[in-house]
């Protein structure tokens, strides 16, 4: 069990966390509780641990605030063991614990953005194969949204079009306006961006064979830096598993502006590339949707930056933010640091109606062949 804590410690909040969380067994508990273990019966099998010592720890943690119990069942009356707000406040402590890891016990200490096919991250990643995402694990989301059409004789705004995208029943000026494009790859009705001049990344508009976006004026390479003109999306909360034929989840490190990305961003092997990988998705959403195949573009970008990404590129489906890692916790995905920032790995990961994972690709080195192999995976896995 945790230790007491000794009264010169009393005021220093690293040795109140280590009180209840600096145990080898609660910290193991925890995460497999983000992995979606809350069941007593599920932990003792999955820790290897005594009857005797998961029941302490179990207490510990509910004592303190990290776990709290829910009943699952009546007759008898028996409890899962679920985080607290405070529990999941715990995420970025256990993915720290294991970029560290990964990268200096693990690994030889080289900061990258991707993985060897045979390290122990390629093998953790592809463990994941068969098995279940937690349900539900929502994550803030951006959706994109039409942007409202205005009426060239009185200038009115109009809401998007309704589900007869031919209709103009809700327009008051009884007008004639033609559909709005069904075509989600036509730039129609895309709002336009632009190169913001002063900033040290913007980018002369061309993309590297690497996936990198253009050449900056200092000749580096870059992402584009893009300023939306109109703002159309829409922040709300999505499971990460979509109700629909398989969910395509593809991870991130993160896409261009409008946050500067941290310094010597461009140095890290692998960190480039994610606009062009967003817009091959955006490009071949339709074939994807065709098949009932949804998409979702997870990153620890926060929403707004997200949203403004989103806007400035026309992105057709949601773009979620793990920026409290709780998806990462979840599925141990693999992380690296840069700038103080952790930023997912590029991976895809393709899974069925039932949140089981039906196929995974770790690392991503051709984004192109990727994505067209995680469309073939998803076609057959129902």
């Amino acid at each position: 069990m945790a230790r007491e804590l000794r009264s010169q410690d009393a005021d220093c909040s690293i040795a109140q966390a280590a009180a209840v969380m600096g145990d080898w067994w609660s910290l193991l508990i925890v995460r497999e509780v983000t992995r979606g273990h809350r069941r007593f019966d599920d932990l003792l099998g999955e820790l290897g641990i005594s009857r005797k010592v998961l029941t302490e720890r179990l207490k510990h943690l509910v004592e303190h605030g990290v776990l709290t119990r829910e009943p699952y069942q009546s007759g008898p009356v028996r409890y899962e063991y679920v985080l607290t707000d405070a529990g999941w406040a715990l995420a970025p402590m256990l993915i720290t614990m294991q970029d560290w890891a990964d990268r200096w016990l693990l690994g030889d200490g080289t900061l990258t953005g991707v993985a060897a096919p045979r390290s122990q991250e390629a093998a953790r990643v592809h463990a994941l194969l068969g098995t279940h995402l937690p349900d539900p694990l929502r994550l803030p989301a951006v959706i994109n949204r039409p942007p409202l059409t205005t009426d060239q004789t009185n200038g009115a705004s109009y809401p998007p079009a309704t589900t007869d995208p031919t209709s103009t029943a809700n327009r008051t000026d009884g007008a004639n306006h033609p559909p709005p494009t069904t075509d989600p790859t036509s730039t129609a009705n895309r709002p336009s961006a632009t190169i913001d001049p002063k900033s040290p990344n913007a980018t002369d508009g061309t993309e590297g064979t690497d996936g990198s976006r253009g050449i900056d004026r200092t000749g580096n390479p870059g992402d584009m830096v893009v300023r939306p003109s109109v703002a159309m999306s829409q922040t709300t909360s999505l499971d990460v598993v979509a109700d629909a034929r398989a969910t395509v989840l593809f991870a991130y490190p993160s896409t261009g502006m409008p946050a500067p990305l941290p310094p010597g961003w461009n140095q890290v092997p692998g960190a480039a590339g994610c606009t062009l990988e967003n817009r091959i998705f955006r490009d071949r959403h339709p074939e994807f949707a065709a098949h009932d195949i949804a998409v979702h573009g997870v990153s620890t970008q926060r929403p707004d930056e997200q949203a403004a990404f989103a806007a400035a590129e026309g992105i057709p489906f949601p773009l979620l933010s793990d920026m409290d890692l709780r998806l990462a916790a979840a599925l141990r995905l693999p992380t690296f640091r840069a700038g103080q920032a952790l930023r997912h790995k590029r991976l895809i990961l393709v899974v069925d109606r039932f949140r089981v994972i039906r196929h995974v690709i770790f690392p991503v080195l051709d984004i192109p062949a990727a994505i067209t192999e995680a469309l073939s995976a998803a076609e057959a896995s129902s």
